[in-house]
């Protein structure tokens, strides 16, 4: 559909002429010999622009101006005059006015006038989506006490600087939870930067943080700043801290007692004006005391500790998650309005939930890819789940607490089988398993595996 634009002037040929140009142009146009009726159209056809003039008898065009963005903040107005002074277009731009044009006219100052003035309020429109989009996604959802209470310390230590540490399993959402705080708090506009340390191999994570100086790194050639320079004024959020190197805890407990550092293979001291936010799936009060976690940074992260409950334990939050995820699958990948039946939601609260909420929003997004009905019913979820569709809730409940003790007697048996396939050579193994050695080292420890034992 084309934009609406209302013309408002007190002489009919100005209207007729300015018209018939637009509407040439592919616009629809409306129009209005005063004030007063041109408020009234506005109120009821809602244009996409107005072409207001200035000089009218009765309510003039700065005083129509005023009052119709009472009533509509949002309208994109272009002013119009014949005796315009500078005076008077200062006052128009401070009461809304987009632009200003001189009579006589000139057709392609108009016409760009206009086509500057709607894109402009399309960008406005698109960031504001933006805007509300990012709240959502930044947006702690459920009702349970224990999502009202992470709402209240969110709210809480959003406008502070202190630092913040997450825990909870895989998958419950930490990162949401670090996003809220840097939503709610005096950085909102600033960069928020994350980093999951276990995803970057050691050697490699410390230029990613600082970055290097010319004569070092990959690209020995040029100078490159870290994701600390990227955070600048904002938050950095540390995904997964406990999987940092030993070497990278004593730099970041530097950073966070002194606001500083050195990049590698340089001496200038760089300035660090980032909020860290860090989280953890690990048990960081027993990596501490077997060493495998440097204790003053723990102190120093630990000031303000929030815990992210698991799915399992708040199941009266799925329904909300479930309604949160599909609006959030429509809002990017489009299609019409989808939803789960009660029968579905009832298999959904029944579910374990071992990946957490990250799983619930996947086999969400799986279901309104793979299935076709406005309304998706529980026959669809057992195959979605990847579970038999015979299983009973006693069945599904009956791991619910053991799923930590799983996956960590699956680990232990998987290294000891590859140390074993490779002669219990730690090097080896880790290039043979693709993971970092350090890593590897502190996993054996984890678990009590020593190689020395077996040589």
């Amino acid at each position: 559909m084309s934009d609406l634009i209302l013309i408002v002037d007190d002489q009919e040929d100005i209207r007729r002429s300015l018209a018939g140009i637009l509407e040439d142009e592919g616009y629809q146009v409306l129009t209005a010999d005063n004030g007063s009726d041109a408020i009234e159209l506005a109120r009821e056809e809602m244009p996409d622009l107005v072409l207001l003039d200035i000089w009218m008898p009765g309510l003039d065009g700065l005083q129509t101006l005023e009052r119709l963005k009472v009533l509509l903040p949002d309208l994109t107005v272009v002013m119009m005059s014949g005796h315009g002074t500078i005076e008077t277009a200062v006052k128009a731009t401070k009461l809304g006015a987009y632009d200003f044009v001189e009579k006589p006219f000139s057709l392609d100052k108009v016409l760009i006038t206009i086509a500057n003035a709607l894109t402009y309020r399309e960008l406005r429109r698109e960031n504001e989506a933006l805007r509300l989009s990012s709240h959502q996604d930044h947006e702690l959802v459920g009702s349970s006490a224990a999502v009202q209470l992470l709402r209240e310390q969110v709210q809480r230590v959003a406008p502070t600087t202190t630092q913040v540490l997450i825990c909870g399993e895989a998958g419950v959402g930490k990162e949401v939870v670090a996003r809220s705080i840097h939503h709610h708090s005096p950085r909102s506009t600033k960069p928020f930067i994350v980093v999951n340390c276990s995803a970057i191999p050691g050697e490699l994570l410390e230029g990613e943080l600082f970055g290097y100086e010319k004569g070092e790194g990959p690209d020995a050639s040029s100078h490159r700043n870290g994701k600390f320079d990227l955070a600048d004024g904002g938050t950095i959020f540390l995904d997964e801290v406990h999987e940092m190197p030993h070497k990278l805890q004593g730099i970041l407990l530097h950073i966070l007692r002194e606001h500083q550092f050195e990049r590698p293979g340089g001496n200038r001291t760089v300035r660090a004006n980032a909020r860290v936010i860090a989280a953890t799936s690990a048990q960081l009060v027993e990596l501490v005391e077997r060493g495998l976690f440097n204790n003053d940074l723990f102190q120093l992260l630990n000031v303000v500790p929030l815990v992210v409950p698991p799915l399992r334990e708040r199941c009266d939050d799925i329904q909300h998650l479930v309604r949160h995820f599909v609006v959030q699958f429509h809002r990017r990948e489009g299609g019409g309005k989808r939803q789960f039946d009660e029968g579905a939601l009832v298999l959904f609260r029944e579910y374990g939930w071992p990946g957490n909420a990250r799983e619930l929003k996947n086999t969400v997004e799986r279901a309104l890819i793979m299935t076709n009905q406005a309304v998706i019913t529980a026959e669809d979820i057992p195959l979605l789940l990847n579970v038999d569709e015979a299983a009973s809730e006693s069945d599904f409940s009956e791991g619910l607490g053991s799923f930590r003790e799983a996956r960590e007697q699956f680990e232990r048996q998987f290294l000891q089988e590859q140390l074993a396939q490779h002669s219990w050579d730690i090097d080896a193994t880790a290039r043979a398993i693709d993971l970092e050695r350090a890593r590897l080292q502190r996993k054996l420890l984890q678990y009590g595996l020593n190689p020395a034992e077996h040589i």
